[in-house]
């Protein structure tokens, strides 16, 4: 019979099953009690607020880590007219270009670029995406104040 993994053990850091240190997951005496403890028993000190908090209860489970893209590198001695479509590459400056060519990459460093427009040569890079940048809400609320 195959011995399936839990899901348990497939987040990160899953050696702690997602309790923080291991000394935490040993026995009852970390839980603090039973159902709703550590919410205020008299005058109802925390349990309104926990009550309206849906992630109060239950483990929280770590979300997986966003993957980088990771680029080859490339050198400008490398580069010939066969190969100029260089999507998946980040062109980096050892060496000089021999030819005038026009080279499409996915990044490229600075130094790299000075050297193909001194060789007559041109590097194109996709254009980044530029954040959307909000007004600070402090001048806003000056902006109220002075009418």
């Amino acid at each position: 019979m195959i011995k399936r993994r839990k899901k348990v053990s497939r987040h990160h850091g899953s050696h702690t099953h997602s309790r923080g240190a291991k000394k935490k997951a040993r026995g009852k005496g970390h839980r603090g009690g039973v159902g709703m403890s550590g919410t205020g028993k008299r005058s109802d000190q925390k349990k309104d607020t926990s009550l309206k908090n849906k992630k109060y209860f239950g483990k929280k489970i770590r979300q997986a880590r966003k993957m980088k893209i990771k680029l080859k590198s490339i050198n400008l001695d490398q580069i010939f007219k066969e190969n100029t479509n260089l999507i998946g590459y980040k062109v980096l400056s050892r060496g000089e270009l021999k030819e005038k060519l026009k080279i499409t990459a996915s990044a490229a460093s600075k130094l790299a670029i000075e050297k193909a427009k001194k060789s007559g040569s041109e590097i194109s890079l996709p254009e980044k995406k530029e954040k959307k940048e909000d007004k600070p809400k402090t001048e806003e609320k000056k902006e109220d104040k002075e009418k």
